[in-house]
């Protein structure tokens, strides 16, 4: 019943922020609407495909064939579900975050259970009773819900509300061992948004864990069904515009090449306003691969035994560093961290990322709206709280990874800090 109410009070709220006189402003705003997930866009691109125009002739539309057909249709029958579609969307997203995390109980226990043997007499304090397990789920519930990105993103009527509905049903599919759909949602998300193409590393690991089969066996096995699912989404999508591959350079390649230089929450567009026109592509391919491939290898080969948190880690990390990213992208992620509300007690800097997450909330509309309306700031001023927001949550993605390290470290060697019988401090390094 509990659960019901949380359900109906953040389905209520969606809905009315989608039908106050103040829904164009949020819909619009710069923190919430990109280039890529703008429903000012999709409605421009469905217009032109309506009215027989290619819609990735221009520089308007970026979203894949797919979706526009899907709005296409929608917007031809039954424009009105609009807003309630979007909202069951997102309860849905909630939902499966709910069910993955579920799973996710399961997998700890059972990894708990196997490791008891090896921890240390005075760290056994620290293993996890099953109702502190079991009320993780409620506020990855919770945190989803009344997030303010969230229900903010969801007002806006963006869809990265579907790229998060994606990347949700592809984790809970992995976690329960469905490989099939796993791949296919995270295809989806891929030909969507590219950037959830690294999920394809946790979700292999996940599954062969949760099958318990051939490691290498079952890595082929997801690499393969992924590869078919991506290029058949492709080839769909080709047939959907008359066998024309045109529109991937007005998606895949928006995403990379940067083109539209919009301010938003993200660190490209400001570095690629003031660069010099013939250093552009090596920045933007220095800054395509730190958002794509620099942190796979090494996040994976320390955390492979822990692949729930290599992916929560992973979207984050694409989240902060992809090309034009938005307060939806923050909000998914923040609602998975509460499955590691045990390493919390071992974090540093949950205040100070706390303090800047409030203080950069407030503080980006403001200063927007003294550097564009009011004229009395710069683009320096909008740009360091953005930068300030991509810090702290470097800092909090930082501080999650080495509280692991140190928890695990506490529960194979105690939790006693002395060498040589005099008391020792713990430096990570």
């Amino acid at each position: 019943m509990a659960s019901f109410l949380k359900y109906l009070f953040a389905g209520l709220v969606r809905y009315w922020l989608m039908h106050i006189d103040y829904w164009q402003t949020i819909s619009n705003r710069v923190e919430i609407a990109t280039p890529l997930n703008s429903w000012k866009r999709l409605i421009e691109g469905v217009y032109l495909y309506d009215h027989n125009v290619n819609p990735y002739e221009g520089d308007a539309f970026h979203e894949s064939p797919i979706m526009l057909i899907i709005f296409y249709y929608i917007m031809k029958k039954a424009p009105f579900i609009l807003p309630l579609l979007f909202t069951l969307l997102d309860l849905l997203t909630a939902f499966l975050l709910y069910r993955m995390s579920k799973a996710f109980v399961r997998i700890l226990k059972d990894s708990q259970e196997k490791i008891k043997d090896e921890i240390a007499e005075d760290s056994k304090s620290m293993l996890l009773s099953n109702s502190q397990l079991e009320e993780a789920s409620e506020y990855v519930l919770s945190v989803y819900l009344f997030n303010p990105y969230s229900i903010l993103n969801c007002a806006g009527m963006t869809t990265t509300v579907i790229q998060n509905l994606l990347v949700a049903a592809a984790l809970w599919s992995a976690s329960g061992g469905r490989r099939v759909p796993a791949c296919a949602f995270v295809a989806l998300a891929t030909h969507q948004a590219l950037y959830p193409v690294l999920l394809i590393v946790p979700v292999a690991i996940l599954l062969a864990d949760v099958n318990k089969g051939c490691n290498k066996c079952s890595y082929i096995r997801t690499l393969l069904v992924f590869v078919l699912c991506w290029g058949f989404l492709i080839y769909i999508s080709a047939f959907i515009m008359n066998g024309s591959y045109q529109y991937v350079y007005n998606t895949y390649g928006f995403i990379l090449t940067v083109p539209d230089l919009k301010p938003n929450i993200g660190l490209f567009w400001y570095f690629f306003t003031e660069m010099f026109e013939h250093f552009r592509l090596l920045f933007v391919c220095a800054f395509q691969i730190n958002a794509l491939a620099l942190y796979v290898i090494p996040l994976t080969l320390r955390f492979k035994t822990e692949p729930i948190l290599l992916a929560t880690v992973l979207i984050a990390l694409s989240a902060i560093f992809r090309s034009y990213p938005c307060v939806g992208d923050v909000g998914f992620y923040l609602a998975l961290l509460p499955m590691w509300k045990h390493l919390f007690t071992f974090m540093q800097q949950k205040f100070i990322v706390g303090c800047a997450f409030i203080i950069t909330s407030a503080l980006g509309p403001t200063v927007w709206h003294l550097w564009i309306y009011s004229g009395s700031a710069n683009a320096n001023f909008f740009f360091g709280v953005t930068l300030s927001f991509a810090t702290a949550q470097i800092f909090l993605i930082t501080d999650l990874l080495f509280a692991f390290i140190k928890r695990e470290f506490t529960l194979k060697h105690g939790s006693s800090r002395e060498v040589d019988g005099k008391p020792a401090k713990l430096v990570l390094r």
